[in-house]
C-alpha cells in the first residue's frame, strides 16, 4: 500500500519506500518468529540472546541489549526467562565484580546449535525470493540507512 499523504514528491516517495520497508520487514520477521515460537518456544529476542552468546561468548546485559537492539528493561525480562529455562546463567565478571555477564549453559548451547541451522535455512529461503545481487544491494541499502546519523 502506498501512502495517501498529499505532500511533496520527495515526501511521497520517502513515505512510500518507508511503508514498503516496514511491511516487508515485519512480514519476514513475523514468519521467522512464528517458527521459533512454534518449534522451540522462543521469542525473537530470546533467540537473539542465545545466538549472540553462541557467536560472541559471554556478554553483560547492556552489551546484549545493544547487540539485539533491546532496552535494558526488556533485556532483564528476556534473560530472566532464559535463565528460568536453564538456557543461560548470570555470573560475576572475574576482573570486575560489579559486572554481571550472561553465559550460555550446556542446555542453551545444545538448543542454539540445533536451532541455528534451521533458522539460517529459513532466512535463506525467505531472502531467496531476491537474486544474489538484489540481496547484496538490499544489505548495502539497509546498512546505509542504519548507519545514517
Amino acid at each position: 500500500m502506498a501512502t495517501h499523504y498529499q505532500g511533496t514528491i520527495a515526501e511521497i516517495r520517502a513515505l512510500d519506500a518507508y511503508i514498503k520497508l516496514v511491511r516487508a520487514s515485519e512480514s519476514v520477521v513475523g514468519r521467522i518468529g512464528q517458527n521459533l515460537r512454534a518449534e522451540d518456544g522462543l521469542t525473537l529476542s530470546q533467540f537473539g540472546v542465545l545466538e549472540a552468546l553462541w557467536h560472541l561468548g559471554p556478554l553483560c546485559q547492556r552489551d546484549l541489549g545493544l547487540k539485539i537492539l533491546k532496552s535494558s528493561g526488556n533485556m532483564t525480562m528476556v534473560v530472566d526467562n532464559l535463565e528460568k529455562r536453564q538456557l543461560v546463567d548470570r555470573r560475576k565478571n572475574a576482573d570486575d565484580r560489579r559486572v554481571t555477564e550472561v553465559h550460555l549453559t550446556a542446555k542453551g548451547r545444545a538448543l542454539i546449535e540445533d536451532i541455528f541451522p534451521r533458522h539460517a535455512a529459513q532466512i535463506t529461503e525467505e531472502l531467496g525470493r531476491l537474486t544474489a545481487a538484489e540481496q547484496k544491494q538490499l544489505g548495502a541499502l539497509c546498512r546505509k540507512l542504519g548507519l545514517a546519523n
